[in-house]
């Protein structure tokens, strides 16, 4: 179930905890990726507010929107970089970007396998995408109050295991948003603490949201050796002889039959 834009447009750019959310999430990012020169850069769902650190220097930045989220303008104040699309169908040609942020996309999908394809598709040789989702076994998947609370909720062996499914290599992981989705004033407050304290305590378990770097890989090829049905197209049907062959008339000799023909 996919949320809509305006509902996920206010919490990130009015609500106080949606805000810190988006820093914190960011920051990740661009410790992953701290750069994006020259390239092209992509997300899908709602991952317009992680785009920004590259709009001054990638070569191309695409936000894709799908339709049952709908679609805003953006960024503010700027050329419109939003395209509205089709969840599993993207107006991208093959190979087109170097790096792909999804958020809200995965875990509000009704057709994760085929989203998972789409984003392999757009991918170029080597290219990298950043997989967030809610933690099933954090606060932030249990709260309505956010839109990580709607989806479907991961655990890390989870996604990995589908990442790699769909011929993605992960690289790196890790959780973020330790403190509790509250808006009151102490959590607030020591945010930055407990975000700090959460990551060297514990790397996944209490983090409320999930992130993995995976890269694009080749798929292994399947199936029986060609070779066996090319040097031997007709298999078993192929008549192996059984009977020796004649002997060869000896120079000077002559056989019964000769003998009594003479």
């Amino acid at each position: 179930m996919h949320l809509d834009v305006h509902r996920l447009h206010s919490f990130y750019y009015r609500s106080a905890i949606g805000r810190v959310a988006q820093r914190v999430v960011r920051d990740q990012v661009t410790t992953f990726w701290p750069e994006a020169k020259q390239q092209s850069v992509g997300g899908f769902g709602f991952a317009a507010p992680l785009l920004r650190p590259y709009l001054a220097d990638a070569r191309r930045v695409i936000g894709l929107m799908p339709a049952q989220q709908g679609v805003m303008p953006w960024p503010a104040g700027l050329p419109n970089v939003s395209v509205l699309c089709e969840e599993t169908l993207w107006p991208i040609e093959n190979g087109r970007f170097d790096k792909l942020i999804l958020m809200h996309g995965l875990e509000t999908s009704e057709r994760p396998s085929a989203l998972l394809e789409e984003c392999w598709r757009v991918l170029g040789p080597g290219g990298k995408a950043l997989f967030i989702v809610p933690n099933r076994s954090g606060l932030w998947a249990r709260s309505d109050a956010t839109p990580f609370g709607f989806g479907r909720p991961y655990s890390m062996g989870q996604l990995e295991a589908q990442l790699k499914a769909h011929n993605f290599a992960p690289q790196r992981h890790t959780a973020v948003l330790y403190q509790p989705p509250s808006t009151r004033r102490f959590w607030m407050k020591t945010g930055p603490f407990w975000e700090k304290m959460g990551r060297s305590v514990s790397a996944l378990i209490a983090g409320g949201v999930l992130m993995v770097e995976v890269t694009k890989t080749n798929p292994t090829p399947r199936g029986t050796r060609a070779e066996s049905r090319i040097l031997k197209p007709l298999g078993s049907l192929v008549p192996t002889p059984s009977a020796k062959p004649a002997r060869a008339r000896v120079q000077g000799k002559t056989t019964a039959f000769d003998s009594r023909k003479s």
